[in-house]
């Protein structure tokens, strides 16, 4: 292919309202919203959004929640609904679109993946038409969407693979999207040479589109945001856009991540050529009708889930658990 599919510039200038989500739970929501400031810079209006998907230590409870498990949100569809600043699940944990609803004065989107990318697509689609919208924007905190597979430090290809199929079939269906890599190497996961090798695969293909980095304006809102949205990924790139430089670990030590200005940067690519050039994992899950099988097909790549890893923590603390409950009967 030898140029971009559409103009990055038409589709921003021709959008009215955009629903920009973080891909990949937890504090993905935290990045999106720097592309949400991009958006509005553009005259765009935006809804911020971000899966039902909390990172395990804060909720122990493995996998992403149906609605059904969600007090306080108001269904736009059976896959998707808006949260507020009191939006949490039915045992107490509050959601970071919950956190970022009473930052910012105003609802957020709660994406729930749990029916695979098709019902996420039937979803998007039935709350913008409810909300007015007509742009869909997925944010990526970090590049792992942009995995083939084989990377050595992917660990959570899950639901930016379901996300990024279900963003194919909106465009499949004449939707206008966008999708964004915010803080390249920032989860610890892909490495920055990693990316910059898919990136420059994705440019071949036409799909890369353009790209914005934090103005110091969005990095002042980002660190008052990030006092009360728990993110670590998301944070790197406001750190590097104040100068950080070197490396330092996340994830309770257990990922290293490298600090460079470019890391404040966020890419836009074309979601179609994305998911066509690299994107092995997301047309492995396309079909898949629930998490599960969405799993299973990953699976089948050979690869190991953020749903398998916290099954395992979890099955683990239970054991933990039932040992102490033993001893202490039998020392009693």
């Amino acid at each position: 292919m030898s140029g971009p599919l559409f103009s990055f510039e038409d589709t921003i200038r021709s959008a009215a309202h955009a629903l920009v989500i973080g891909v990949g739970g937890g504090g993905d929501v935290v990045g999106a919203l720097a592309t949400a400031r991009f958006l509005e810079f553009c005259g765009v209006r935006f809804t911020l959004g971000g899966l039902s998907w909390e990172r395990y230590v804060y909720d122990p409870k493995p996998g992403p929640r149906v609605l059904s498990e969600i007090k306080n949100v108001r269904a736009l569809h059976p896959r998707v609904g808006l949260a507020n600043a009191q939006t949490q699940t039915d045992y107490g944990v509050f959601f970071a679109e919950s956190k970022m609803a009473e930052v910012c004065g105003q609802d957020v989107l709660l994406v729930d993946i749990n029916g695979g990318p098709h019902e996420v697509a039937e979803g998007l689609q039935a709350a913008a038409k409810g909300l007015g919208a007509d742009l869909f924007v997925g944010v990526d905190v970090g590049g792992d969407s942009l995995a083939s597979g084989g990377e050595a430090g992917l660990r959570s290809p899950l639901a930016d693979s379901i996300m990024l199929a279900a963003f194919a079939e909106l465009e499949a269906r004449g939707q206008r999207t966008l999708w964004g890599i915010f803080g390249y190497g920032s989860d610890g996961e892909l490495t920055t040479d990693e990316v910059e090798a898919r990136l420059s695969a994705v440019a071949k293909a036409g799909g890369l589109l353009g790209a914005w980095a934090l103005t110091p304006k969005v990095v002042v809102e980002l660190e008052e945001v990030i006092k009360h949205v728990r993110t670590e990924a998301s944070a790197v790139p406001v750190e590097c856009a104040r100068g950080a430089w070197g490396e330092r670990t996340i994830r309770q030590d257990y990922r290293r991540v490298k600090l460079t200005p470019l890391t404040a940067l966020t890419f836009y690519l074309s979601s179609s050529v994305l998911f066509d050039t690299l994107g092995r994992p997301a047309r492995c899950v396309a079909r898949s009708r629930s998490l599960e099988e969405a799993n299973d097909a990953l699976h089948a790549l050979g690869l190991t889930t953020e749903l398998d890893l916290e099954r395992e923590r979890y099955h683990l603390a239970e054991r933990e658990v039932q040992i102490g409950k033993t001893k202490f009967t039998q020392k009693g």
